[in-house]
């Protein structure tokens, strides 16, 4: 009696085990065997294409980067864009970030937008449309910082794009930042 007792359990910890492995694991396989498509021209109003990665997304603007309830409730509806920081085409940086992975539950295509956003390279395009119009940038480099050192961003003086998401996937530990200019 005790060894089918036995028996059981372990198929049903197997079978729950893998149950779970694929609650988990399909958001994040998902963007690999779904890869998102250029956003529509109704979403060309303030949006975000990176074609390399097939990322993109609407765009949320003026959210408060150091209040975690705001950006957190903006990252579930898109990619947010840093409050004071500049718009498209004007002077000064540009400053987006969004998630690369969440939590199992609550995973949907924004929290994994930046998901493969460390494949990108130097002269990588990214493509961002606000108000009707295009403007292309070209990834010039990357870096790997701590979640306190803000500097990386705000210190920084020069007309570009800087998008950002946490790094290792599925950790908070670091951020990764990808530095691009507007392309001539």
């Amino acid at each position: 009696m005790k060894k089918t007792v036995f028996y059981y359990l372990g198929n049903t910890l197997i079978i729950a085990s893998l149950l779970g492995f694929i609650y988990i694991g399909w958001p994040v396989l998902f963007v690999y065997l779904f890869p998102a498509s250029p956003p529509s021209p109704t979403l060309q109003d303030f949006s975000l294409w990176i074609p390399r990665i097939h990322a993109g997304g609407k765009i949320i603007p003026n959210v408060d980067p150091f209040n975690e309830s705001v950006y957190r409730a903006a990252l579930k509806n898109g990619i947010a864009l840093g409050k004071g920081f500049a718009l498209p085409g004007e002077s000064g940086v540009t400053y987006l970030f969004a998630h690369s992975s969440g939590l199992p539950w609550e995973i949907t295509h924004y929290n994994t937008v930046f998901l493969r956003l460390g494949e990108l390279e130097k002269n990588d395009e990214i493509a961002i449309w606000y108000k009707g119009k295009k403007y292309n940038y070209l990834v010039t480099s990357k870096k790997v910082v701590n979640p306190n050192d803000v500097r990386a961003v705000t210190e920084e003086k020069r007309n570009q794009l800087i998008i950002q998401t946490c790094t290792p996937i599925g950790t908070d530990w670091q951020r990764l930042l990808i530095y691009a200019t507007l392309k001539k």
